[in-house]
């Protein structure tokens, strides 16, 4: 379990965040080979070093295919809405094309990425995607985006996932995040600092008193910050193992840097932060439990449960609890809050000793079957057949299901161990 400290002095961005992950080490062949598998414009990646009052940094460099971006940009222009400012990345000029949100969480879904690049992609577009509408006054779903719809942004939020997976980052912490101040021109006009997506984006956050004229913080990296951090405060007590730099494009009295610092948590591989969410209910129909259920396990609730409580009244109720991954935690708290006739729900942060896991093939005189291995610094503590696999024994033999299960226990047991 590696855990990574974000130290946002001076704010952070987009292209911040994914220079400093590069410089901490994310293999840049990885992130563009796998961006380059999604239906995107054509883009090279690159950085180079960058000098910020003393501290040399890498700086991310991106370039688009000039000709795809202008024609993509004449036929979405005119439907777009341009919320706030972004960082350019690339040394081209033209304005960036406007995609809807729908769209990019849908080339999310069906893309071919690794799960957990996907979820902590989809949370951070997510929390953008809530905030904009706020903001506009209108579904998430159809916001139309221009910062975060902008091939550059679309390859920041992306290419960190990624990065943090090469990595292999389990738990992101960050300082306090400061903002700037002052006033920035935006397509609908003078706005102040921080841009009113940033500052939607940033509630609940705590923020840093660093009071310097500009913008620190952009709305990508707030969603970075809301989306994917699940512990705020100073740099922690453990061992470091590497340090980057990532450098933002504005020149400031003060390094305009991202630090990101990676430790290995001190010999707790096997503990790892779940995210647990509460709601009561007394009016709602069984099958729409069901039904609940079965949407939240198929988007990734790590489980979900329901236990009979006693509420106000003497009235009998439904205690809902689902766990999650705490990246997860808002997409799921939405979930909830549509899906069952609950007012609010409650958070808390757990933590969880887990075995690891692997699967393996056994040879029964029922043909072969899968059962799944849980062990701890190679001792086996536990050997479970899959259920599907017992089932489908079972009918097909028209053989107990209990028979079969402790069958298959007892040989696989002699197999693996032996």
């Amino acid at each position: 379990m590696k855990n990574l400290y974000l130290e946002c002095q001076s704010g952070i961005s987009g292209d911040m965040t994914l220079s400093a992950l590069i410089d901490l080490g994310a293999d840049m062949d990885y992130i563009a080979s796998q961006l380059k598998k999604l239906p995107i414009d054509p883009f090279t990646m690159d950085v180079k070093q960058a000098d910020k009052q003393g501290i040399s940094s890498k700086q991310l460099v991106l370039q688009f295919d000039e000709v795809a971006l202008a024609h993509e940009h004449v036929h979405t222009e005119a439907s777009s809405v341009h919320s706030h400012s972004h960082d350019h990345h690339s040394t081209h000029h033209h304005d960036h094309p406007h995609r809807h949100a729908s769209t990019i969480l849908r080339m999310i879904e069906e893309s071919d990425l690794p799960e957990r690049v996907k979820q902590r992609s989809l949370s951070v577009f997510e929390v953008i995607a809530r905030a904009e509408g706020k903001i506009h006054g209108m579904d998430p779903s159809e916001v139309h985006f221009h910062e975060v719809g902008a091939m550059d942004s679309i390859i920041d939020v992306i290419g960190v996932s990624l990065a943090l997976e090469n990595l292999e980052v389990d738990k992101i912490i960050a300082s306090p995040v400061p903002t700037g101040y002052g006033k920035l021109m935006m397509a609908h006009g003078l706005y102040p600092i921080p841009a009113p997506a940033t500052a939607e984006i940033l509630k609940g956050v705590p923020l840093a008193d660093f009071q310097v004229e500009g913008e620190l913080t952009t709305p990508t990296g707030a969603g970075f910050i809301k989306a994917l951090v699940s512990d705020f405060g100073p740099l922690p007590a453990m061992r470091i193992e590497k340090i980057g730099y990532g450098a933002g494009k504005k020149d400031f009295n003060h390094p305009n840097v991202l630090r990101a610092v990676l430790f290995e948590a001190e010999d707790r591989a096997n503990v790892e932060s779940i995210t647990v969410l509460e709601c009561h209910i007394d009016d709602m129909a069984g099958e729409a439990m069901g039904y609940l259920m079965e949407k939240a396990l198929a988007k990734g609730a790590l489980d979900l449960y329901y236990t009979p409580i006693t509420m106000k009244k003497s009235r009998p109720g439904i205690l809902i609890t689902l766990l999650c991954k705490p990246e997860d935690a808002l997409r799921f708290e939405d979930l909830l809050l549509k899906e069952t006739s609950t007012f609010g729900v409650r958070k808390s942060k757990w933590e969880r000793n887990i075995l690891d896991r692997r699967f393996q093939e056994v040879d029964t005189p029922y043909g072969t079957v899968s059962v799944k291995i849980g062990y701890k610094h190679g001792d086996i503590y536990k050997i479970t057949p899959e259920y599907e696999d017992i089932k489908e024994i079972s009918i097909k033999h028209h053989v107990p299901f209990n028979k079969v299960y402790k069958l298959v226990e007892q040989i696989a047991a002699e197999q693996i161990m032996n």
